[in-house]
């Protein structure tokens, strides 16, 4: 089964997210998931340390 390109002769490439704000966003996005995530954490540990000092 071969090809049905015969040459590359005018082919183009396009880049769709390319320098967009795309990448941008979903790196922020994955900052603000992370650090939400060590914060709720760290409140579900305070609540379940004050409870174990109760008993």
């Amino acid at each position: 089964m071969g090809s049905p390109i015969e040459t590359w002769e005018g082919a183009q490439v396009i880049f769709t997210g390319a320098g967009g704000a795309t990448p941008g966003i979903i790196l922020l996005l994955s900052v603000v998931a992370c650090f939400g995530a060590i914060v709720l954490a760290a409140i579900h540990e305070e609540h379940v340390y004050a409870k174990y000092l109760k008993k």
